[in-house]
């Protein structure tokens, strides 16, 4: 099993920047993938960011050039900064790794964290 929690949300004016943590209760290392989804009110939840265990990263078309997805292996965490940030970025944001072993695809949801963007 793995438990995923998130912390660093919280209220921010438009143009504000947070910073997101997605602490891991195992190595990160026996994690294949890690992302960042988030869900508005009445809205699907939507991927945000990935990063792999190799460090290759992407993003959806909303966020690329303001948010930034990285991991810290020593500190079992994964992170996302968010920057210029924006009303529509308001949502719910969730953690979610996924560990891959033989035969096996295991997936885990952090709780998730509040982000609200004022105008």
């Amino acid at each position: 099993q793995v438990q995923l929690v998130e912390s660093g949300g919280g209220l921010v004016q438009t143009g504000g920047s947070l910073r997101l943590s997605c602490a891991a209760s195992v190595s990160i290392f026996s994690i294949s993938a890690m992302d960042w989804y988030r869900q508005a009110p009445g809205k699907q939840r939507e991927l945000v960011a990935s990063i792999t265990s190799g460090g290759t990263t992407t993003y959806s078309a909303s966020v690329k050039g303001r948010f930034t997805i990285s991991r810290d292996s020593a500190k079992n965490t994964m992170y996302l900064q968010m920057n210029s940030l924006k009303p529509d970025d308001s949502a719910v944001y969730y953690c979610y790794a996924q560990r891959v072993s033989i035969g096996s695809i295991s997936r885990y949801w952090g709780q998730g964290t509040q982000v609200t963007v004022s105008s």
